[in-house]
């Protein structure tokens, strides 16, 4: 089968739909002929063949300009002609686009015109763009039902909409998407993301990036707004007020911009010496990422399922997650680790206290929710992903007729 997926964020960008839309692209890539048409890092339109086997069309983009998240986008004239010419070239049998703004609204549109099958999924939130707008809540509510209305006026012409979790299928059905709207898991690599026995690959990255031998809560990700990522460094300096013998420190994966702000932050709270932020580390250091943690903390507030969430549980972390969006369909309170509500570190900091403390004592909690990190996260191995999606794409179309779960706790 020839599959085009278009994406308006694609590498070398780092963000959930970016990666997906990577992975997707490598996977169905061995069974299958794929194609990607994605921004371009300049003015000039590229066509290459990467190590990947995928063909990458990149069409001329320039900068977002704001937030300095480095994201680029394809200017909108002229856009849809170009989207034309590359499926007239490629002549694929489905087209498979990973959002609704200007890369994916040329690609429906032509697909339309030239009778091309449509697959779309949604990755988006208001509330991951809308950080960036300094406006008072009512204006940014009123934005949020433009973007929604601007999201459901181009999936309405796929032949298909997913979305990564029954949580995000119901929420977008709810924001006007015609239904169903088919949740169907990003998925990851189990057979990078794996627990460590031996603890070779733990003591390799805490040596190569400085990390400390002590209780360690770890995030891995964007440094932005609505990640909310200064409640975890709030947290950590509270631990020692809840247990006072526990040496806890907080290891952040990722950059953005505001890493310089949270590292301002731990300094005026006295706990810059327990915060150990990396940047950005090489892809093949990301599993080792993770086992270099004793648990995972997520205080997004903005997720529609979380691959790093996910790559955490697999790797065989207790995950704390914050009781908002999509988290509790990973996080189950209690089990494979604890649910927090936003804006409470305290309550988040007795919680690591609990999970740190409980695995430094010896005790049965930390390996018993560790365990079923893994077992839950076993349920989205990526080539169960890549199955679905083919069956769709050997469909070509879906009756509307099943209704997704209701948008309540229980659809999480």
């Amino acid at each position: 089968m020839r599959i085009l997926i278009g994406a308006d964020t694609y590498a070398p960008d780092v963000n959930g739909a970016s990666t997906f839309a990577q992975r997707l692209a490598a996977g169905l890539s061995a069974r299958h002929e794929v194609h990607v048409v994605a921004p371009a890092r300049g003015l000039r339109a590229t066509t290459e063949r990467v190590r990947t086997g995928v063909t990458e069309h990149r069409l001329p983009a320039v900068p977002v300009g704001v937030g300095g998240t480095g994201l680029r986008f394809c200017p909108p004239v002229g856009l849809v002609r170009a989207a034309t010419r590359v499926l007239r070239a490629v002549r694929p049998d489905v087209v498979h686009v990973q959002s609704h703004f200007l890369v994916g609204r040329a690609l429906v549109t032509a697909a339309n015109r030239l009778g091309v099958p449509v697959v779309a999924t949604n990755h988006f939130m208001p509330e991951n763009l809308t950080h960036h707008v300094p406006l008072g809540k009512a204006v940014q509510r009123r934005l949020h039902e433009w973007a929604w209305a601007d999201a459901a006026s181009v999936f309405t012409r796929a032949d298909v909409v997913t979305a990564p979790t029954p949580y995000a299928a119901a929420l977008a059905e709810r924001a006007g998407i015609p239904g169903p709207v088919l949740p169907i898991s990003c998925g990851m690599d189990l057979r990078r993301f794996a627990p460590d026995p031996t603890g070779e690959l733990r003591r390799g990255f805490r040596q190569r990036y400085g990390v400390p031998d002590r209780p360690t809560v770890g995030y891995v990700g964007r440094l932005a707004p609505e990640k909310n990522v200064g409640e975890l460094v709030e947290a950590l300096a509270l631990v020692r007020t809840v247990r006072p013998d526990l040496d806890a420190q907080l290891l952040l994966v990722g950059d953005g911009a505001l890493r310089p702000k949270l590292l301002e932050r731990a300094a005026e709270l006295g706990v810059a010496d327990r915060v150990v932020s990396t940047g950005f580390v090489p892809e093949e250091d990301l599993p080792a990422a993770y086992l270099a943690c004793d648990v995972f903390a997520n205080a997004g507030t903005a997720e529609l399922q979380s691959l790093v969430v996910l790559e955490a549980m697999a790797s065989g972390l207790p995950v704390l997650g914050v009781d908002a969006c999509a988290l509790p369909h990973l996080v189950r309170d209690g089990d494979n680790g604890f649910l927090f509500p936003h804006a409470q570190p305290g309550v988040l900091a007795a919680r690591l206290a609990l999970v740190l403390g409980d695995r430094a004592d010896g005790g049965g909690l930390h390996a018993r929710m560790a365990a079923r990190s893994v077992e839950i996260a076993s349920e989205h191995d990526e080539r169960g992903t890549l199955a679905r999606f083919e069956e769709l794409y050997a469909l070509r179309s879906v009756p509307r007729a099943v209704p997704t779960p209701a948008l309540t706790s229980a659809a999480v």
